[in-house]
Formats: structure tokens, sequence, C-alpha cells
């Protein structure tokens, strides 16, 4: 079993679609991941990661992109079709967009839910009393 060597590297979101491109060009034609951190004190507060694979030789290339959660990012279902619920669920958990996602919607969570469970902001045991409450009849526990 090979290593795996990566390179990292930031772009600017107007900039995404285009190297994403350029790297499936090359063979990293497997997008193994799609996250988010959420890091509050800077002005653009979120990174999203994206994480393609060449299978032929097991490289990856890391590709980070700053956002600060108001404009949308580009959408990158046209070129990884496994981006669809990737982007899905960043939405959901963080509440970042992605113009030109086909079905923008949550994926994890019902859809009356109010607010991201994976921002820094919702505490780790607050959770939307209120839809516990409207949909399951029980006080949370939290």
């Amino acid at each position: 079993m090979s290593e795996i060597s990566a390179l990292q590297i930031e772009v600017s979101s107007a900039a995404l679609l285009a190297r994403l491109e350029l790297y499936k060009q090359e063979g990293f034609d497997f997008l193994v991941d799609l996250t988010a951190v959420d890091y509050p004190q800077r002005e653009s507060r979120f990174e999203a990661i994206y994480r393609l694979r060449r299978l032929t030789d097991n490289a990856e290339v890391v590709v980070k992109v700053a956002s600060s959660g108001e404009a949308p990012l580009p959408s990158a279902t046209g070129l990884f079709s496994g981006a669809n619920w990737l982007e899905r669920e960043l939405y959901d958990m963080f509440g970042l967009t992605f113009a030109g996602h086909p079905d923008m919607k949550r994926i994890l969570l019902p859809d009356g839910w109010v607010g991201h469970p994976l921002r820094r902001e919702y505490g780790l045991t607050q959770m939307d009393n209120a839809w516990v409450q409207a949909n399951l009849g029980i006080e949370s526990g939290q």
C-alpha cells in the first residue's frame, strides 16, 4: 500500500471551479470529501475544504476556499456528482450555500429546523427546542 502524498492550496471562490476543473483534468477525478471549518474570529469565518484523489498513484490535493458565509460558493456538482450531498450537508450543518446547486435544501435535519449545529455559536447542548416540542411532543432534555 502506497502512502498518500497531498498538496494543499488556497483559492478564491471566484477561482474555485476553474481550479477544481484543472485538477480533474489532471486525473484528480474522485472527490473524497468536502467539509468546512468555522473560524468566528476571522473576517471570512468559514473555510470549505475539498479533498480530491487521483486513484492511479494515490496522490491527493486539498483545495481550501474562504467564505464569509454570506455569499454563496460556486457549486461543484457539475464537476463531481458526489458534491451534491456534501454541499447540502454543509448547508445543513454550517449554513453555507452553493450557487448553481440543483437542490439546495437540508439533508440531515428536518426542514423546519432552526440554526446550523456546526457553527461555533451553536452551543454543544443547544438544539431547536421548539421543533422537538412541536414534532416529538417532549422536552429536549438539554
